[in-house]
């Protein structure tokens, strides 16, 4: 289960990852807290939009953050993006303890924040690919998993408490200082163990080849379709976990504090399911699905505190077995050198729709009340099951033609000779896929 942890670089990074993400966790529960409860009148569109201002930039700026994962040092990358992000957290700490904060600040720097992590994400996600081997790779985004959900147990509960008993300015600037970790797993790193990345993304139409890449995978194809529907209407956990402990239950922020760690414990328990696991499959990602559009069904019905947040670990568990596979399927499948480009789309799919998804669920959660807003959270994985099954009905036992592999490869003529066997190697992955 832990056989990363046999490579020094990795074990140091993810240390240091894991501190930096409980303080993540920590600005996320004060943050949408300060905005529902102190900066508005419980008004759920308003977390809505800094959802949508923090994770919008992976849509509008994937043409270029793709290509700087892919073409420059991520190590160094990595370093500029954790320090942007410690200079936006002292800065909301401190117009926050000081009084002066309104609500258009916040927006403010949740889009600095949405932008300094657009070039973190696909860096970071490629970045592991360098620390440990290929056969280890699809354990490490595993653990990955397990110590972002583990920092979601934590973290919650801790800001919970301290925006009880201090305030949320405090909250701010622990998190700052958490990517002082990070800062320094990246210092403590050995280049020389690096793992080789492949040949960097060189010249003009790099972002092109990589929709071109994933245009002849229709494997990925279909993960994309399934993360895109479950991102934008489903992955709106802290609207949910919100509005039901403030607005349905008449909680304070304790209680939602706990309840967004009670879903993170399903999470932690399915990411280290899936880092038992020797390689992801579309058919464990289609089940995960469903279970995803059920569990959260049955947590729009709970009646009070207790059944919600035993229901919402069951969320977690299948929720994070859905993307962890989809993560480690396109990871593991993908050249190395394309690597950066195509989890920068994969993010962009995932995080892109949040714009879209968010400020609405948030006004079906104002206008009909929270569990309508959690019952369109359902029915997106409930549709992308669907989809799903589609898929297999129309490839399950069906052999790909050598015509038609052979055609791939001549589209390709225009790109290297690299690109070309790479397309040739993934036609017999999608032959493998296509008969399970």
């Amino acid at each position: 289960m832990f056989r990363s942890f046999a490579a020094r670089n990795y074990r140091i990074w993810f240390a240091g990852a894991l501190v930096s993400n409980v303080g993540t966790w920590m600005q996320r529960v004060a943050q949408d807290w300060l905005v529902l409860a102190e900066l508005t009148d419980n008004d759920a569109i308003a977390v809505g939009v800094v959802m949508a201002l923090q994770f919008g930039p992976q849509l509008l700026l994937l043409p270029v953050t793709g290509w700087v994962a892919d073409r420059f040092d991520r190590r160094r990358v990595l370093a500029v993006t954790q320090g942007a992000m410690l200079l936006l957290g002292l800065g909301l700490g401190a117009i926050t303890l000081t009084g002066v904060v309104e609500l258009w600040m916040v927006f403010g720097f949740a889009l600095g924040l949405g932008v300094a992590a657009a070039f973190d994400a696909p860096a970071r996600q490629a970045f592991v690919g360098e620390l440990v081997d290929d056969s280890m790779l699809a354990n490490a985004v595993a653990l990955n998993a397990a110590s972002f959900n583990g920092a979601r147990l934590i973290g919650p509960a801790v800001a919970g408490v301290l925006v009880a008993a201090v305030g949320s300015g405090w909250v701010f600037l622990i998190n700052a200082a958490s990517f002082l970790s990070v800062l320094g797993a990246l210092w403590l790193l050995r280049p020389a163990e690096f793992t080789p990345a492949g040949r960097k993304a060189r010249g003009r139409g790099q972002m092109r080849a990589g929709f071109r890449y994933v245009r002849r995978r229709p494997d990925i194809l279909l993960v994309f379709a399934m993360v895109f529907l479950t991102g934008t209407l489903g992955y709106n956990f802290p609207i949910y976990t919100a509005t039901m402990a403030r607005v349905e239950f008449g909680e304070g922020p304790q209680e939602f504090g706990w309840l967004s760690s009670v879903l993170a414990v399903g999470s932690v328990a399915g990411a280290l399911l899936a880092a038992r696991r020797e390689r992801p499959r579309l058919r464990t990602l289609t089940l995960a699905s469903a279970g995803f559009g059920l569990s959260l069904g049955a947590a729009g019905l709970a009646p009070e505190p207790l059944s919600f947040g035993a229901l919402l670990a069951v969320v977690g568990f299948t929720g994070i077995t859905m993307m962890n596979t989809a993560n480690a399927y396109v990871q593991t499948t993908t050249a190395p050198s394309m690597r950066g480009r195509v989890m920068a789309l994969y993010l962009a799919i995932f995080m892109g729709g949040t714009p879209i998804g968010a400020p609405l669920v948030g006004a079906v959660a104002d206008a009909a009340g929270p569990r309508w807003a959690i019952a369109v959270g359902a029915a997106s994985g409930f549709v992308a099951a669907a989809i799903a099954a589609v898929y297999y009905l129309r490839t399950r036992g069906v052999r790909l033609h050598w015509d038609r592999a052979e055609r791939w490869p001549l589209r390709l003529s225009t790109g290297s000779a690299a690109d070309r066997d790479t397309a040739t190697q993934e036609i017999a992955i999608v032959e493998v896929e296509t008969q399970r």
